[in-house]
């Protein structure tokens, strides 16, 4: 399995020299079974403008799976230009809380936007998703409810029966209690998506000082984030989704602080590139 991070940034994306090396562009990773072009995307913050450079010149023949509606992971569908040519065959598929292509059009229609999802060329279908097993695009995936504030969210777990990733982008454990650490619960679903994988991709928006400022505010702490990754015996984790001001050094410093871990700690980086199980 291939995983490219098209996108790390969290919330709005943050463009400038301070920025380069993780990125501005907000949440999209791109998965690809090893030596072909990615079928299956996780978001489509504006980190999806960097898909077409993968596929070779093709149009996107895939599915997108969105954790959830809030901009940051919505708001780079309209330019994704290899989706928006007539060759192309995407299916979006979001938590299931009624009409999935009504509810984006409150983001991409008049007076937001000047055409609708539906409007876009290709064939575009839109999935109301339930929890549960999976499969898209010849990989298992794993979707289960998580904590966040402003509409239903889910993880994801994504196998090719070799090896695994977890993903949880928006995730607010500290709505559940605050669990051993006080930086929130290792619930049943985060422990059940992140067991044993071989990434873990997780919220790490706010550091463990600025939490208790923010707990309310929808998102995780980076200790959190490396908490579960060790709880659930996860190869290594990739902290994720960035402040909007936070800056690559700023990032830096976040990793060596948790030099110590037990499980390797990194920052996802946008056009990173991930072979796992080869």
């Amino acid at each position: 399995m291939e995983v490219t991070i098209c996108g790390a940034r969290g919330s709005t994306p943050a463009p400038g020299a301070d920025f380069l090396r993780f990125g501005g562009h907000t949440s999209c990773l791109a998965i690809a079974h090893e030596g072909e072009v990615p079928h299956l995307l996780l978001d489509a913050g504006t980190g999806i403008r960097r898909v077409p450079a993968l596929l070779d010149g093709g149009p996107f023949v895939g599915t997108i799976l969105l954790g959830h509606l809030h901009w940051d992971h919505t708001q780079g569908i309209p330019f994704f230009n290899a989706g928006d040519r007539p060759d192309a065959r995407v299916t979006v598929c979001m938590p299931a809380d009624g009409d999935p292509e009504a509810a984006l059009e409150k983001m991409m229609s008049v007076p937001n936007f000047p055409i609708t999802p539906r409007q876009l060329r290709g064939e575009w279908s839109f999935v109301a998703l339930e929890s549960g097993r999976h499969k898209f695009e010849g990989f298992e995936v794993l979707a289960l409810e998580i904590p966040h504030k402003g509409g239903r969210t889910f993880g994801y777990r994504v196998s090719d029966g070799v090896s695994s990733i977890a993903y949880l982008s928006d995730h607010c454990p500290i709505s559940l209690g605050p669990g051993p650490a006080g930086l929130g619960e290792y619930h049943e679903a985060a422990l059940a998506l992140a067991s044993g994988c071989d990434v873990l991709i997780h919220d790490a928006q706010y550091t463990d000082t600025e939490l208790p400022d923010r707990a309310s505010w929808g998102h995780s702490a980076c200790g959190y984030a490396v908490g579960l990754g060790e709880a659930a015996g996860a190869g290594r984790v990739l902290l994720h989704h960035h402040d909007p001001p936070r800056t690559d050094d700023a990032v830096d410093a976040i990793v060596a602080s948790f030099a110590g871990a037990a499980v390797p700690v990194a920052a996802a980086a946008e056009g990173l590139v991930l072979h796992l199980g080869a």
